[in-house]
């Protein structure tokens, strides 16, 4: 059975018993605590945590996935990898652990045909539910049954809070192992001799521990269980490892073509092949998912994985860009399952090239110096200065480090490396924090307790009659807030949008007869409540009060302009740039308008007015913005844009702007495009490698950017006393001016260093053979002092000089040596030397070398230090 057919097999096996087949959500979750999808629950986690409900009782899904946190293992074991694909079945208050024990049994025995006397199971210590059905419902031996402790047997948060629960694990016996100590007969799945292969976890999610550890039982349990394809398909296929099922051979097969070489012959020659395959797959489905290398986040975990693989072919003696080539044979493998790889698969290749070609050009001189480090190493340990600037300058990932030191029985001071990292990389790391916003905090708890949702009227109206039905104060909840006070109204009802999908809450009023308050904000901090966050202006407002809610309607008509412009404006990159831009992030506010978007180069000038363009021919043809619930299925057939589509319930909220744009959105918009009036872009710029950024306004804002502009052309025009049409001419005569201006002085400048060059030489004094220059010239710059120490060495064999120069209450030093001194002087000492007198630092080579200070009083004194260390040096 192939790896395709037992991924189809398993879809059809729990379709046929009531599970809705979902397709493998993105790489990049939904979810602000993870960087990448790691398991196939990840997209069900809101389910879980009980932030939303449940669309499907049950599901059934065949995931991809990354994981990096065994990446040293990669090729060195049977089953390691970075990439794989993981089958689940999902019960969300449906069935428990009778059934999916049942299910995973018929699965494993009749659709792989698996011999069940190979067969063995695990469970928690104490979940006798578990252990009792297998024994006595499927029918496994008791001695086949292997009961195991919370740290092998039990899934659930860390540390925190959360919902958790005892597993139960199937394992495949492949024989008896050379290696293992075990007697044959006594060896069960608690060995680590890799005799016995887990193919399926089943997790039983049926209690909430809290901060305590305490367990308390769920009122309703899931069910979520993962079987890694790869693993499965090794077992099934009679195959030693998973690197040699037919998911990942023909990877290999065509690693050794292009790199000549041979599979299975070599055991480090095998390593470095199966890394290149492994993480081949990886970097393609990490790309076709919209991540672009970069140095933090998820961008650095490709970054990371491009580099290691780029560096194993270094090893196989390839040093040329290759990686790229090997993707047509990934998406050749899995285009069955994964269509969208071919649509990409020219991107994929070009972006990977260009990671290739960058890297190249510093990996031989990173490697090269840590090589250089290495061999002047007494105590064999690599600092973490230096490792931290192999990272930094040469882009080294620490893991391609350790590889080239452990080769050589090197130790790295990692606790060093770790500490400059930190200093770099706070702000890097606070973002991939777990937001703690995902903790359901106490009191949304207490509200929920009371089925309270929160009506959402705000697309039809901005205006409306609502009940008060909690109030929060100081993070609890209170009865009334009277005049002063701030704190957090829910209503039955709002007109209010809460912010979501980048688009900004509302704010506006709340009033009675005897009350008002202003909306500072409105959010979603859990489920289907909406909350207010208000300032009392006058009066007090209590839990059953009636009010009347006003948006501010200013406020939203922009916000909704500047909404419906982001659709547009991801349509025109899409066409112009191509379709690999994708939205990485966006922020739509009354102000102006953000957008975040995957694209691998700086946009032209060309096309930033051809993207502006397009938005604003989409305007003046006032195209009817056309907003429809549908089915998700409706959606997908439409071409709707889905950003995480597996976040979306069965009905859907379709934005359609005629045949430019179609997108599943929540958010506000206008009726016709005409309504958004004008769009102009405000800039362009790098959010980091690979992620593009668009600054934008539309309506009132772009009308007064214009405006501005204007009054600015209007005062240029009377400074310069010409018409407004003449003024580029104008301004490119005068800028041609002033350049000619600048020869004028630089060839000035240069006949006067010349002139002070042939003065300074004439007064060189002779020592040894050898002419020395300590002299203070008039106020230079440290160009300029660098041309008069260059003008004076010209066609000099022995000559050493120290120059120094005095601006702005600062004194610079250059100091330049003849390469036939170098034996006997060093310029960077001289130079640290002669900072020293005036209170400042210098360094450099041995024939050049800079240094600067503060103390002017002190140059002479300084200058003439510096002749008294070459004169010693000489004599």
């Amino acid at each position: 059975m192939t790896g395709s057919e037992i991924r189809a097999e398993f879809l059809e096996f729990f379709a046929s018993r009531g599970h809705k087949v979902l397709p493998s959500a993105s790489l990049i979750p939904d979810d602000k605590s993870l960087l990448l999808t790691v398991a196939g629950v990840v997209p069900f986690k809101p389910i879980l945590w009980g932030k939303i409900e449940p669309i499907y009782p049950r599901i059934a899904t065949v995931q991809k996935c990354v994981r990096t946190a065994d990446l040293d293992n990669v090729g060195r074991t049977a089953r390691h990898h970075t990439f794989f694909e993981m089958l689940g079945n999902f019960s969300f208050g449906d069935y428990f652990k009778k059934e999916a024990i049942k299910y995973a049994w018929e699965f494993v025995t009749r659709i792989l045909k698996l011999e069940e006397e190979k067969l063995w199971v695990s469970t928690y210590s104490d979940d006798d539910d578990a252990f009792d059905i297998w024994r006595n419902i499927i029918g496994i031996p008791e001695k086949k049954i292997v009961r195991m402790g919370k740290e092998d047997n039990f899934w659930g948060p860390v540390g925190h809070s959360g919902p958790c629960g005892p597993c139960s694990e199937i394992f495949y016996d492949t024989g008896p192992k050379p290696e293992c100590k075990c007697p044959p007969e006594e060896c069960d799945p608690t060995c680590e001799c890799g005799r016995f292969v887990e193919l399926w976890n089943l997790v039983f999610t049926e209690y909430y521990a809290d901060e305590n550890g305490t367990l308390y039982p769920l009122p309703s349990k899931n069910i979520d269980t993962g079987a890694g394809l790869e693993r499965v398909a090794s077992v099934v296929q009679g195959v030693p490892t998973n690197f040699d099922t037919d998911l990942i051979l023909p990877i290999i097969n065509a690693i050794e073509v292009l790199l000549s070489c041979e599979y299975g012959k070599n055991e480090e020659t095998d390593v470095s092949i199966k890394i290149i395959a492994d993480h081949i797959r990886a970097i393609t489905f990490l790309i076709s998912d919209g991540v672009l290398p970069s140095n933090d986040g998820r961008g650095y975990v490709l970054k990371r994985l491009i580099r290691r693989a780029m560096r194993r072919g270094i090893l196989l003696g390839h040093n040329k860009p290759f990686l790229y080539s090997l993707v047509d044979v990934v998406v050749d493998n899995m285009k069955d399952a994964y269509p969208e790889l071919v649509s990409r698969q020219a991107f994929l290749k070009k972006i990977l090239k260009i990671e290739e070609e960058r890297f190249g050009k510093t990996l031989t001189i990173g490697v090269n110096m840590l090589k250089d480090i290495m061999s002047k190493s007494t105590d064999r340990i690599l600092t973490g200065e230096d490792a931290f600037k192999l990272y930094d300058t040469y882009g080294f990932p620490l893991d391609v480090i350790r590889e080239i030191t452990s080769e050589k029985n090197f130790e790295i001071d990692e606790e060093g490396f770790k500490q400059l990292m930190e200093k770099q990389q706070a702000n890097a790391r606070k973002a991939r924090k777990e937001d703690t916003s995902l903790d359901v905090e106490r009191v949304y708890r207490d509200i929920e307790s009371y089925d309270v949702k929160t009506e959402f009227i705000g697309y039809e109206s901005l205006e409306g009659k609502a009940k008060v039905l909690f109030i929060i104060k100081n993070g609890e909840m209170a009865t009334i807030l009277k005049e002063g006070e701030k704190g957090f109204l829910i209503f039955d009802k709002t007109p209010f949008y809460a912010e979501k999908g980048g688009q900004v809450g509302d704010i506006g009023v709340v009033i009675t007869d005897t009350f008002k308050g202003s909306i500072l904000d409105t959010t979603n901090p859990h489920k289907e409540i909406i909350t207010h966050k208000i300032l009392v202006e006058k009066g007090s407002i209590s839990v059953g009060e009636e009010a009347v809610l006003r948006v501010n309607e200013r406020k939203r008509k922009a916000i909704v302009r500047n909404h419906t412009a982001t659709h547009l404006l991801h349509a025109a990159l899409r066409r112009t740039l191509g379709e690999h831009v994708r939205q990485s992030g966006s922020l739509v506010s009354p102000e102006r308008m953000r957008f975040d978007f995957s694209h691998y180069e700086k946009l032209s000038e060309k096309q930033v007015k051809q993207v502006e363009n397009m938005v604003n021919e989409w305007i003046l043809m006032n195209l009817p913005v056309n907003v429809k619930i549908t089915t998700l299925q409706d959606a997908r057939k439409r071409g709707a844009m889905m950003l995480f589509e597996e976040k979306y319930g069965e009905r859907v909220r379709l934005v359609e702007i005629d045949d430019v744009s179609k997108e599943l959105c929540g958010g506000t918009h206008v009726k016709a495009t005409g309504e958004i009036g004008m769009f102009r872009i405000i800039s362009e710029s790098a959010v980091s490698s690979g992620i593009r950024r668009i600054e934008a306004v539309t309506g009132e804002k772009a009308y007064e950017l214009f405006l501005r502009e204007e009054e600015e052309l209007k005062r240029l025009s009377n400074v310069l006393s010409i018409p407004v049409e003449d003024l580029p001419d104008k301004i490119n005569s005068l800028l041609k001016d002033i350049e000619d201006k600048k020869k004028e002085i630089e060839q000035f400048k240069s006949k006067e260093i010349s002139h002070i060059a042939q003065g300074l030489l004439k007064g060189a004094k002779k020592i040894g053979g050898v002419k020395i220059i300590a002299e203070c010239t008039k106020a230079m710059d440290m160009e300029s002092l660098k041309k008069l120490a260059d003008l004076l060495t010209m066609n000099q064999k022995n000559i050493a000089v120290i120059l120094s120069s005095e601006a702005n209450g600062k004194v610079s030093f250059i100091v330049k040596i003849s390469d036939s001194l170098t034996d006997r002087l060093d310029a960077g000492r001289i130079a640290k030397e002669v900072a020293k007198v005036v209170g400042g630092s210098g360094g450099g080579r041995r024939t050049f070398a800079s240094a600067g200070g503060k103390d002017t009083a002190k140059i002479n004194e300084a200058l003439s230090r510096g002749f008294q260390l070459v004169k010693e040096s000489i004599s």
